[in-house]
């Protein structure tokens, strides 16, 4: 059986709390992300302001460290001249840098070692390394061999460079979904969760229905959880109860901070809320959430907020 670190926390706490953004919270602290690179570029330039973000959020209260390695490819790095070794070096630093922050926290907090936060190391699509906003509709048009070849790298090494579990996420398709859990029997000792975004709160990006998606991740002992992220939190609640139709697994939630993203354009609009999701959160858990946390545009103050609500 794989290892199930989502379940070890599940046993010491009704929530697992997650971190929130990484690639907006360095935006907010003055980076760059105008690159298709995205987040992974300031692990070329700045990987000290990565590890602090997630010592911010470690701090804050979150379980889980979720690595820079969402729009990290060794196809993406060698777009910049990278070698393939050096690209694979820089994936896998993105655990070491979670892992070297966690570090810090558990010495200063004292924390013992049976209860150490997680480092789930980021899986993101095939649509962020194209960076056309197909992460959110899931129309790729390209063979299951491309999908493979894309991920398996990445996935290896993520794992062996130490990350706890993988974390499948902002994932558009069934089909990409599908690839990325027959790529993991490759490592049986390894686990996953995997979130999806959203048409609407029934159906991801592609139109798959949700219980479809739930009856893929019963099908392998590895999924640890499944569930959402990227998608707006008026979609969380429904989307959760269907699931639990469907699915005894543990279900994952991390949306965005309540505004609204475009992807063509490349920008936000409309209003975050500090209490959005501790506000939110005890809905979520009574439709049958039990990890939760944040994506694009939330911050370590939200985090910290939820912590509260929880702990």
């Amino acid at each position: 059986m794989p290892s199930n670190p989502i379940q070890q926390l599940l046993n010491k706490h009704k929530v697992m709390i997650l971190d929130g953004a990484l690639g907006t919270e360095l935006e907010r602290q003055g980076c760059n992300l105008e690159d298709p690179l995205w987040s992974a570029r300031i692990l070329l330039e700045q990987p000290e302001l990565i590890r602090q973000t997630h010592l911010n959020y470690f701090r804050a209260g979150a379980d889980c460290a979720i690595t820079s390695s969402y729009q990290a490819s060794v196809e993406g790095f060698q777009s910049r001249g990278l070698e393939e070794e050096e690209a694979l070096n820089l994936i896998g630093k993105t655990v070491k840098l979670a892992a070297e922050a966690r570090e810090i926290y558990s010495q200063e907090a004292k924390v013992p070692n049976q209860v150490l936060p997680l480092v789930a190391g980021s899986v993101g699509p095939y649509g962020a390394f194209l960076a056309d906003g197909s992460e959110y509709r899931g129309d790729y048009q390209v063979s299951d061999k491309v999908l493979k070849d894309f991920h398996k790298p990445r996935m290896q090494a993520l794992l062996e460079a130490g990350a706890d579990l993988l974390a499948f996420e902002t994932i558009p398709s069934l089909q990409e979904a599908e690839i990325l859990i027959d790529l993991l029997k490759e490592y049986p000792n390894s686990s996953a969760w995997l979130t999806f975004t959203h048409q609407d709160a029934h159906h991801i990006s592609d139109g798959t229905p949700l219980n479809r998606c739930a009856e893929l991740a019963a099908s392998s002992d590895q999924i640890a959880a499944i569930g959402l992220n990227c998608a707006p939190i008026s979609v969380v609640t429904d989307a959760v109860k269907e699931l639990r139709k469907h699915t005894l697994k543990p279900i994952i939630v991390y949306p965005n901070s309540g505004e609204q993203y475009d992807a063509v354009s490349k920008t936000w609009s409309g209003t975050e809320g500090l209490e959005t999701l501790a506000g939110c959160s005890s809905e979520w858990y009574k439709a049958g959430a039990q990890i939760i946390g944040g994506c694009c545009r939330t911050t370590p103050q939200q985090i910290q907020h939820l912590t509260k609500q929880w702990r």
